[in-house]
């Protein structure tokens, strides 16, 4: 076993102890996973709290941010990239446009579209939360090297791009977009 032990590794042993028949071994990484998502899931939250903001707002300014210029989209299109029902966006885009985040107007073309802009003061909100997103969550990973980071990278995206593809997936998409 290589490199200091962690209470998963003393869950799997007590586990291999008192249920030998059964293969514990996914518990080494997925166990691992759950705890460094719920580290990683603090450590947004603080960012984002730093920042005036909640983790479902950044959410929402980062995927106007990340349609480029005229950071622009429809309710829709944010409610299907965030992963959240359209009551939900709904609820959301009131709050930003309150604190002038955002701003909201019917579409030119379809009166039916609500399209969503961001704020100068919004996009500079969301840049500067992402700079010290970016900032943390590359201190978070300073104990490994460029190669295991890389090879990291690829095993979780293929673990995630397989585990996305089965029947329980689309239940388990909510809340979970990434920056």
């Amino acid at each position: 076993m290589a490199g200091p032990q962690d209470e998963v590794d003393e869950i799997v042993a007590a586990w291999r102890r008192e249920r030998p028949d059964l293969d514990v071994e996914p518990l080494q990484v997925l166990s691992r996973l759950d705890r460094l998502a719920g580290v990683l899931g603090e450590r947004r939250a603080a960012i984002f709290a730093r920042h005036d903001l909640r983790r479902h707002e950044f959410d929402v300014l980062a995927a106007l941010r990340r349609a480029g210029e005229s950071f622009e989209l429809t309710a829709g299109e944010l409610a299907a990239r965030t992963y959240v029902t359209s009551g939900t966006m709904t609820s959301r885009l009131d709050g930003l446009t309150v604190r002038g985040l955002v701003t909201r107007a019917a579409d030119r073309e379809d009166g039916r579209l609500v399209r969503v802009a961001l704020t100068a003061p919004g996009r500079q909100l969301v840049d500067t939360a992402f700079e010290a997103l970016l900032e943390a969550e590359r201190e978070l990973l300073t104990p490994l090297s460029a190669d295991s980071l890389a090879a990291l990278a690829a095993a979780l995206r293929e673990l995630l791009a397989t585990a996305s593809a089965g029947p329980a997936a689309s239940s388990h998409q909510a809340g979970r977009m990434a920056p």
